[in-house]
């Protein structure tokens, strides 16, 4: 059992933001497996993969970013999961856009959804693929920044690093080996 849960905002307006990069890798990951987010369930989008005998639920929550917690922590209740059973996919504005970090445990550092799944849980114990969003920045005001759309300049290397942390998750979980897919996917694009 695992679950893999992407972290954005719902709706229309949030669709293409810097903040829904948990979304969108999440969207690509579901495409790469055929499957769909057909359920709703635990205040998420849901779709299931199974791999050999063990079942993936891929969840988008629908509680808003900051709290994201609240659909990790039921959907852990209903599927008898451990924290160590989670992967949570989210943007970083503390990492260089196009960069994936992939941790198997930390703080929710300054990013509230996972400050809030950190409080919810109850534990910092579970893995983490953080997305680089921070090179256009600037001097925007953080909240500002992170829900704005992607500009065309960084759409090429966002669906790139939107790509690889698909392709890192589904690594994961075909090998269940997370120190093996930390030392292929941490870092920048290898072009």
């Amino acid at each position: 059992m695992k679950i893999i849960i992407g972290l954005g905002n719902y709706g229309k307006k949030y669709e293409g933001t810097w903040h829904n990069m948990g979304f969108a890798t999440l969207e690509k990951l579901a495409e790469m497996l055929n499957v769909k987010f057909k359920t709703s369930e635990c205040k998420s989008k849901t779709a299931i993969w199974h791999f050999n005998d063990e079942k993936i639920v891929l969840a988008l929550p629908q509680t808003y970013m900051n709290l994201s917690g609240e659909a990790a922590r039921e959907l852990v209740g209903k599927y008898k999961a451990t924290p160590e059973d989670v992967v949570v996919v989210y943007d970083d504005v503390d990492l260089p856009t196009g960069t994936l970090r992939l941790r198997a445990e930390g703080s929710g550092g300054t990013h509230n959804g996972m400050k809030n799944i950190v409080e919810l849980l109850g534990t910092k114990n579970f893995k983490r693929v953080r997305l680089g969003i921070a090179s256009d920045k600037g001097e925007i005001p953080l909240m500002n920044y992170v829900l704005s759309k992607v500009p065309k300049t960084s759409e090429a290397v966002v669906s790139e690093m939107t790509t690889r942390a698909a392709e890192a998750v589904k690594k994961y979980v075909e090998t269940d080996d997370f120190e093996l897919v930390m030392r292929l996917y941490n870092g920048e694009a290898k072009n």
